[in-house]
């Protein structure tokens, strides 16, 4: 279907070029005759000439008056080109992003989400490494059995909505009780699946490096061909470089995404679950339904980013899914303390000597009646807890700027690129990528805002019988946050669709025109058409091409040089 909906597109251009098309070198030679009068013709930089017939440039009055407001032709042999050479190598690409929604809609809009905002995309996987490593040495100085899995279970569910269950005494049993060891250790296993490197996401990795490589040496080492100049594809290697660094981050993170996986190992775990009750240790089926940790399913408008699994939705589960880990970390908190001071959960059995080595604890010392469990994981002195959850601040900022020195680099690399290719300013191409960078920005903002709202909607105060209560602020934070989602979808969606149409205008001359080659944009009435290239030109077009390349290169790889340095963080001893 899109490819149907690109061809109809690329006739339609081929078409209207063809009935409109203007040819702007027979332009110049008019102008340069005196055809049109001897006012208008300028140098390279705007100044203007004594004598038309020396004209390289002329303003942009002159241009619409001699030339017409038409397009040059579309030529298939430049179009296919330069599409095949520079962007078709990303589109393949962008099937390498990780998915694994139930749901196809969620995974398309996951695929708009992550073209639509270069940021978002960054930003979850950011916070994703930031998060593991957080995890981890936050749980690091506990000595108690199934750290380790539990800091791994923890972990593989960033792309899950967690949801975690204290009543009843569900999670201090699954911390506590010796019988639960095979709970966390199985679900380990079930959960160690990864997406990461094949033969096809390697092959489309190699196919993007080495075309990018290439089309830039090609271009640098090439003749500058005047009639490819405007459609050469150096800005749009620059703006859709960010995608590189996010599939070879992805990969290596593995992130279990596989929304049915997830429900069936969960799932599979609980049925093993053991809880603490007045007569021993009983499986769980025979108290209740309910489980420790679950993943939350339907939970409603407020929540339904939280629900969907492709990772680029980790910036909606982030809030949530630390305050889960903070009511574990709790309980591991409460029970190594008193195995450190050698309590038993059952006062009136001593405490055996542990076995060495680090969080090794007798199962004698881990048994006790549904009290006894309960009491050993009580804080004796509560403490006061924040509704966001401790360091997301500053996990927050550093993401938030990776994400944006990744989006502003690529986007600002190919504006350079296209500002400083003549006429040089802001012309229709560099237009159209700095909107690109500032929409990719605007849902960023949009997103994080309305996943806090969403989380400060679940604040809640309860009756004496235990009804809970909304007040009129979460009531409004909720409907606000469903609304800024929306909305943000929605920039997202057209900002997708509209990069792919500009690259395709660009490499189609559809741009090719008085007003887009008269960087108008910029120079409002002292705008002019550089139709002739002087030497000069082609060697300040050049460096502030080297200039973008390294721009968009070197924070491609300060990204991967990031997530390496906070994935795959040492964990607890096992």
């Amino acid at each position: 279907m899109v490819i149907t909906h690109l061809y109809i597109l690329i006739v339609l251009l081929s078409v209207l070029g063809a009935v409109t098309a203007v040819n702007f070198d027979q332009c110049i030679a008019e102008v340069q005759s005196g055809k049109w009068g001897t006012v208008g013709g300028t140098d390279n930089y705007g100044n203007p000439v004594s004598n038309i017939s020396n004209a390289t440039s002329i303003t942009y009055e002159l241009c619409t008056r001699a030339c017409g407001p038409g397009a040059e032709p579309f030529v298939w042999n430049i179009f296919s080109q330069q599409f095949s050479a520079w962007l078709l190598p990303y589109l393949a690409l962008v099937a390498q992003l990780p998915f694994g929604a139930t749901d196809k809609l969620d995974n398309l809009v996951a695929v708009l989400l992550s073209v639509g905002s270069p940021t978002l995309a960054a930003y979850s996987l950011a916070l994703t490494v930031l998060n593991g490593h957080w995890l981890a040495r936050r749980f690091s100085r506990f000595a108690y059995p199934n750290v380790r899995s539990a800091v791994q279970v923890l972990s593989r569910l960033q792309q899950a909505p967690v949801r975690i269950t204290t009543r009843g005494s569900l999670l201090a049993s699954l911390v506590v009780l010796p019988e639960n060891n095979q709970w966390w250790t199985e679900l380990v296993d079930w959960l160690d699946y990864t997406h990461t490197f094949t033969i096809s996401s390697i092959a489309s990795i190699l196919w993007v490096t080495i075309a990018f490589l290439f089309t830039v040496i090609n271009s640098f080492t090439g003749t500058i061909v005047e009639e490819t100049l405007n459609a050469n594809g150096q800005g749009v290697g620059s703006v859709y470089l960010w995608l590189l660094p996010i599939v070879i981050g992805w990969l290596q993170l593995g992130p279990k995404c596989d929304s049915g996986r997830l429900h069936r190992a969960i799932d599979r775990a609980n049925a093993e679950a053991y809880v603490a009750s007045n007569r021993g240790p009983v499986p769980a089926d025979e108290v209740s339904t309910d489980r420790a940790i679950t993943l939350s399913k339907n939970t409603g408008r407020v929540h339904r980013d939280e629900q969907a699994s492709p990772p680029v939705y980790n910036y909606a589960r982030f809030l949530p899914w630390v305050q889960s880990v903070e009511e574990v970390y709790r309980v591991f908190d409460e029970a190594s303390e008193r195995a450190e001071r050698h309590v038993s959960v059952d006062p009136q059995v001593p405490w055996v000597p542990e076995e060495k080595g680090p969080g090794k604890v007798r199962a004698e010392n881990r048994r006790g009646t549904l009290a006894q469990v309960e009491a050993y994981v009580h804080r004796a002195r509560p403490v006061s807890r924040s509704h966001w959850g401790p360091g997301v601040f500053s996990r927050f900022f550093v993401s938030s700027l990776v994400a944006l020195g990744l989006t502003w680099a690529t986007t600002g690399a190919a504006v350079i690129v296209v500002w400083f290719t003549p006429t040089r300013g802001l012309g229709c191409r560099s237009g159209a990528y700095l909107l690109y960078g500032v929409l990719s920005t605007l849902v960023w903002m949009l997103l994080v805002t309305s996943s806090a709202l969403a989380h400060y909607s679940t604040q809640v105060t309860y009756k004496a019988d235990g009804q809970a209560v909304y007040t009129r602020t979460t009531r409004i934070a909720g409907a606000l946050s469903i609304a800024l989602r929306r909305l943000g979808k929605v920039v997202a969606t057209c900002n997708a669709l509209w990069i792919v149409l500009a690259c395709i205008f660009q490499f189609s001359s559809f741009f090719d025109r008085c007003y887009c080659n008269s960087s108008v944009l910029g120079l409002g009435r002292f705008a002019y058409d550089v139709i002739q290239l002087v030497d000069a030109d082609i060697s300040t077009m050049k460096a502030a091409w080297i200039g973008g390349v390294a721009l968009a290169g070197g924070s491609s790889i300060l990204f991967v040089g990031f997530v390496n340095i906070f994935i795959n963080p040492p964990l607890p001893p096992a």
